[in-house]
């Protein structure tokens, strides 16, 4: 399992967070992935392996989706509804 530095958002996830009510449970989510405790938020690289898309649990609907870039940093780049 990767170990996530940072984690950073493109600029249109935190406003589709807030319209959605969302935002708490994102930070949330963001603190137990930075503290090291990923299996709290379901952290694990999509199938198939390889293809360098991470994805960890925000609530029971909603999967914030990431690659990491060369500094060891989470850059989130989609939410996924995964109902």
């Amino acid at each position: 399992m990767k170990r996530v530095q940072s984690i950073y958002e493109k600029k249109e996830i935190l406003p589709f967070l807030r319209v959605r009510g969302l935002l708490s449970q994102y930070k949330k989510a963001k603190l137990y992935l930075l503290s090291e405790n990923a299996l709290q938020v379901k952290f694990k690289e999509r199938k198939p392996k390889g293809s360098g898309i991470w994805s960890f649990r925000i609530n029971k609907q909603f999967r914030a989706l990431g690659v990491f870039d060369d500094e060891g940093n989470l850059i989130v780049f989609k939410i996924d509804n995964h109902q």
